[in-house]
């Protein structure tokens, strides 16, 4: 191999060429941020009032979302009119914990942290798929 052929494969100049290849916002380091939750206690019971907002922010179903704050919280409850109404009295501080976990559980990529994810299902199995990187791990279901 002739000197001028060695420096064609130079790993700064390989390198280089790599990362103009990749689109420019996967070096973009946004924070996802949830609208501020909206909780109200009256009498026994606790309201999330922005409910729908925080599920769609998150691109999760109502239900699904629910599902997961009733259980984690151990409380009945009902979703209206897009607030969820839970049958206790709950701290928002306790709630804020518990929708946080739901994040790094169903939301967000455990591999690049972006939350651009979709909940998949192979043969019986649900996946949470990133697609912004690609990563594919594993859920629970409820």
């Amino acid at each position: 191999m002739k000197v001028d052929e060695l420096d064609l494969y130079d790993y700064k100049t390989l390198l280089k060429r790599a990362r103009e290849q990749i689109p420019d916002y996967v070096f973009e380091k946004d924070r996802f941020e949830l609208p501020p939750i909206e909780v109200i206690i009256e009498g026994n019971k606790t309201i999330i009032r922005n409910f729908r907002e925080l599920a769609k922010a998150m691109n999760r179903d109502e239900n699904f979302f629910a599902k997961y704050l009733l259980k984690e919280t151990g409380s009945a409850g009902t979703v209206e009119g897009g607030r969820l109404i839970l049958q206790r009295k709950i701290s928002p501080e306790l709630l804020k914990d518990r929708i946080n976990s739901f994040l790094r559980e169903y939301v967000i990529c455990r591999e690049c942290g972006k939350p651009d994810t979709k909940i998949i299902k192979e043969g019986r199995i649900h996946m949470l798929k990133c697609m912004a990187c690609g990563a594919i791990r594993p859920i629970r279901m409820l």
